[in-house]
């Protein structure tokens, strides 16, 4: 699989409202090319927010976590494929049929030569769990967070989706697992320097390309910098080095 070097850093656009998005996208300018849109600025902008992003040139992975009945996910997966989005995921927690009529819905779609077909990926464990919060949500000793991403991820493959979101620390096993294509999407990415805020599981980006992750997604240590642009440059710089 071929990408780009500099869309393998999605930028997650955090921001209340269309006034603070297009504040920050004007400052970042050409240093980033792919943006995540989650639920808090889509719930405020609708789809104007992806209108905006993708008449900049840029790319969206639109980060709503899908997670109902297949009926319901598959209608909204159409949805966000008539956006125009470039990705999109939703809850592997949802299921085999949840994720299958999902992904045949958009494929069968994009067949027709409209637009290319977005990456579906599907959500493991959320970076913000680690193991002592994962075991509470189960109520009742199981799995461990590997062995759940794991499920899951071969779940999410067996049922056609492109790849998952999962922790820095679970790259290396779902690449040796699932091979070279499977996407691998990576929150929990903190530089060096700046705080972990609330993402438990996390490694560097250099570290997380070398391990194996297509994409990175960093929020903070990109939007709250002095120079938004500058701390981009950076990493993306860390990426190609990483890919040396």
């Amino acid at each position: 699989m071929s990408i780009l070097s500099r869309d393998r850093l999605i930028v997650a656009l955090d921001v209340p409202d269309l006034k603070k998005a297009k504040e920050l996208l004007n400052r970042l300018g050409p240093s980033v090319n792919f943006y995540k849109v989650g639920n808090q600025l889509f719930t405020s902008c609708g789809p104007e927010i992806i209108e905006l992003i993708k008449n900049r040139g840029h790319k969206v992975f639109l980060d709503l976590k899908y997670h109902d009945i297949p009926n319901i996910v598959a209608k909204a997966s159409q949805a966000a494929y008539e956006l125009g989005v470039d990705m999109f995921n939703m809850h592997a927690m949802g299921g085999f049929s949840m994720m299958e009529t999902a992904a045949t819905t958009v494929t069968n779609s994009a067949s027709s030569g409209q637009r290319p077909k977005p990456v579906m990926l599907g959500v493991t464990v959320l970076t913000s769990m680690d193991e002592a919060t994962f075991q509470d949500v189960l109520g009742t000793p199981g799995r461990s967070i590997d062995e759940q991403v794991l499920h899951l991820a071969r779940l999410s493959k067996s049922a056609g989706l492109d790849g998952v979101v999962a922790s820095p620390h679970e790259i290396a096993m779902l690449r040796q697992e699932l091979g070279n294509d499977f996407v691998i999407l990576t929150p929990g990415i903190r530089p060096a320097d700046s705080s972990s805020d609330d993402q438990k599981r996390f490694l560097t980006p250099g570290q997380a390309i070398k391990t194996g992750a297509d994409y990175l997604v960093v929020g903070r240590p990109i939007t709250a910098a002095k120079d938004p642009a500058e701390a981009a440059t950076k990493i993306t710089k860390e990426i190609e080095d990483a890919l040396k």
